[in-house]
């Protein structure tokens, strides 16, 4: 079985929240990828319930991209204490840690009706969504501050 990168991080020594490059890949025609870890909790210690997590996904799927140029797509971790984000391009932690922080505050800040695909048409389990958790979850993120490096604390403005 190929070894994956993100399986051989000491998932002990990293001081979540933070923003992690995990690699940048190129293509055969030279096109390069960007794959970072968002670790919103501390592995091990804490998981967003996945009602709150869902909804921070179909908001992060939006906001980011309006923050930012590049994403393809940000999807959640299985343990539920961040996310995979993949961009097209070579970005740094910094510019990436500045627009999950611009995103988590704006989904502090989103009502109801700023949540996209929560219906049964758009969403493969659209019962299962909370944006109170969601919220609750971004503003503790916020207030630990957001680290553009992994072992490190190195918080971002």
């Amino acid at each position: 079985m190929a070894k994956v990168e993100s399986f051989t991080l000491d998932h002990t020594a990293v001081k979540a929240p933070y923003v992690r490059l995990i690699t940048v890949e190129e293509g055969p025609k030279g096109d390069k990828i960007s794959n970072f870890d968002l670790r919103l909790v501390q592995p091990n210690e804490n998981a967003i319930p996945t009602a709150g997590l869902h909804t921070i996904e179909h908001m992060l799927a939006g906001y980011l991209r309006d923050h930012m140029d590049g994403v393809i797509d940000c999807s959640p971790f299985g343990c539920r204490t961040g996310f995979h984000l993949i961009m097209w391009g070579e970005h740094d932690t910094v510019e990436v840690s500045k627009a999950l922080k611009a995103s988590l505050q704006d989904i502090v800040n989103a009502t109801w009706e700023d949540v996209q695909g929560t219906d049964i048409k758009s969403c493969g389990n659209y019962r299962d969504h909370s944006l109170f958790s969601a919220q609750e979850w971004c503003k503790k993120i916020l207030e630990e501050g957001i680290s553009s490096d992994p072992f490190v604390r190195k918080v971002i403005d």
